[in-house]
């Protein structure tokens, strides 16, 4: 099946690239609301299923132990830029477990945030785990190790007792079996699996809706994503595109990126989650498309539609600031 163009990028008048994909919006029951190309496709989710991966943190207790509230489980669900706050809630969780950044497994890298990788650069040798962006979800992981008694060493290997519920949990949601035929790495060294795109949206409308879930887990599902959209700052962070999709409708919108052009979203009060991926893996067509596709849920000319609207269909400038072209959302994308 071949996926339709859904995002153009014109230059002057002109079409300078297209974008395929394929997108998925599924209510709780698992019924079908919308969905353009081949939905049934397996895609590997990367971090945008980092809610999923959050629920041992809250179904272990651990949360409740170490006191963490709205931002601390905002953070275990993030890829963070790597900003000051990110950086020190992430050390403030694991802290509150008696560990330090030298727990963690996910590796160093430097802020995306341009004016703060510029500070970081001047002021320190090298950006130390904490900086990393999924550093909040590994934070999440080594508390939900320690407080269930588990050694956390080698948390992020497939066959670690954290990883395991994992996989469980990530079954038990998207309906899909996964195991080392469906397995690979993660950048932040976990291992990833590859599911469909219509079952990894089934799985965020459950968890946004409770359908078919045990009331613990409908719970802690509801507490993390309301968490995410009550701290939109720690899932992302400054300019980034989950943050901004979730203020221009604060406590409406849910939405995480993933890599390669990944990207799930809920709107709660409609019951509907939205998995889709960029088949190229670019990123700003899976914004452009996300964007979108939120937009079809919200009523005409409201702020909430008007804004994510404008997140779909954005001006390109040069670094003179010269208008030079456009991303544009196509019109199987919108109502």
């Amino acid at each position: 099946m071949t996926n339709p163009v859904l995002v153009d990028v014109t230059r002057g008048d002109l079409v300078e690239s297209r974008h395929r994909g394929m997108v998925a919006v599924v209510d709780g029951d698992g019924s079908l609301v919308f969905s353009l190309g081949d939905i049934d496709a397996t895609v590997f989710p990367r971090s945008a299923c980092k809610a999923m991966q959050a629920l041992p943190l809250v179904e272990s207790g651990a949360a409740d132990a170490y006191g963490f509230g709205n931002a601390e489980l905002a953070l275990s669900a993030a890829s963070h830029s790597g900003e000051p706050a990110h950086a020190t809630l992430a050390a403030a969780m694991l802290a509150r477990a008696g560990r330090d950044e030298t727990v963690l497994e996910c590796g160093a890298h430097w802020s995306f945030e341009q004016p703060v990788l510029i500070e970081q650069a001047r002021s320190m040798e090298k950006p130390s785990a904490l900086h990393n962006n999924c550093s909040g979800k590994h934070a999440g992981f080594v508390c939900a190790a320690c407080h269930s008694g588990t050694d956390p060493k080698g948390y992020s290997s497939y066959d670690h007792p954290i990883q395991a519920e994992i996989r469980g949990i990530m079954e038990s949601l998207t309906g899909a079996a996964l195991g080392h035929d469906n397995c690979g790495t993660d950048g932040c060294s976990i291992p990833t699996y590859a599911v469909p795109l219509r079952g990894l949206a089934h799985g965020f409308a459950r968890m946004v809706t409770g359908t078919g879930l045990a009331p613990q887990r409908a719970k802690a599902s509801r507490r993390i994503i309301d968490a995410c959209m009550a701290e939109p700052f720690y899932v992302a962070g400054t300019g980034r595109a989950c943050t901004k999709l979730m203020q221009i409708a604060p406590g409406r919108i849910f939405a995480k990126t993933g890599a390669e052009g990944v990207f799930c979203a809920a709107v709660p009060e409609k019951g509907i989650a939205i998995a889709l991926k960029c088949e190229d893996g670019a990123t700003r067509a899976a914004e452009a498309m996300v964007a979108a596709v939120l937009s079809r849920f919200f009523d005409k000319d409201t702020p909430e539609q008007t804004g994510l609207t404008a997140m779909a269909n954005r001006a390109l400038r040069n670094w003179n600031g010269m208008h030079v072209g456009a991303v544009h959302a196509g019109a199987l994308l919108t109502r």
